[in-house]
This record gives structure tokens, C-alpha cells and sequence, in this order.
């Protein structure tokens, strides 16, 4: 299982990072320890690849990558401390716009963040390639 944090600052940027595995932006994210809880395992990946400290608020999205069979929970998440620093993950960490996201991420990873922006009471359930996302459908 996969988790990332959709980490939203207080004047509306999202939390990324540039990975240092293939050069994409992304948000924060990787999978969870067999012992931790699954919000245990968002403040532990977004800490270790940015060196902000979060808190978690609410489950935004799932998101599935039928090339891969990986699932991931991507959850809303506020910044509570710390700086940005990067890791052995990340070339570059960054807090864009929405309006920036939407233009320098790849189409699967923007809409988990553009996604946890929306007031929606329930989380989004999206299908991806790993490039496109495959339908458009929303847990109701």
C-alpha cells in the first residue's frame, strides 16, 4: 500500500517534490511499514523526503495504477513545522500553485493534489496507466 500527502499551505500551495529516481514532480508519498498505522505512514513519508512535519486531516483520494496493480491513499494534510530539506528521494522540494501543479506535474500525480484542494465529503476513486488517468468517477 502507497500513501502520499496532499500537504496545502496556508495561502494555497501544495507541497512537492522533484524525484530523485526518474526527474518527476510529485507529491510527497511512498509505502507504508508493515508495523505503522496508515497516518503514521503519511507524516513519516512527507517528513522524510521534505523535512516538513504535517498533520493529518482527512482521506482526499484513491488512486489506482492498473499497470502496476499499486493503490494509493492520498491524504489532506496541514504543515506543522519543520523546513524543507531534501533527501535521498528528492532533488528538489517545492510549494507550487495550483495553477503550477496543473502545468509541471504529469496528469496521475497532479490530479491526487488538485483532487485534496476540493471540499468534497467524499474521496475521489480514480483508475490511471501510470500516465492517463481512465475515467473520471468519484465515490458518492
Amino acid at each position: 500500500m502507497s500513501v502520499a500527502g496532499a500537504v496545502i499551505r496556508g495561502d494555497g500551495r501544495l507541497l512537492v517534490i522533484k524525484r530523485a529516481d526518474n526527474g518527476t514532480w510529485e507529491p510527497p508519498g511512498g509505502v507504508l511499514e508493515l508495523s505503522e498505522t496508515v497516518e503514521d505512514g503519511v507524516r513519516r513519508e512527507v517528513y522524510e523526503e521534505t523535512g516538513i512535519k504535517v498533520s493529518v486531516e482527512r482521506l482526499t483520494g484513491v488512486y489506482k495504477n492498473v499497470s502496476r496493480g499499486v493503490v494509493a491513499l492520498v491524504f489532506r494534510c496541514r504543515p506543522e513545522g519543520g523546513q524543507e530539506q531534501l533527501s535521498d528521494e528528492s532533488t528538489a522540494v517545492a510549494w507550487l500553485t495550483p495553477a503550477e501543479v496543473a502545468d509541471r506535474m504529469g496528469e496521475v500525480y497532479a490530479v491526487r493534489l488538485l483532487d485534496a484542494l476540493r471540499d468534497e465529503a467524499a474521496p475521489h476513486i480514480r483508475t490511471h496507466d501510470g500516465r492517463t488517468l481512465i475515467g473520471m468517477s468519484q465515490a458518492s
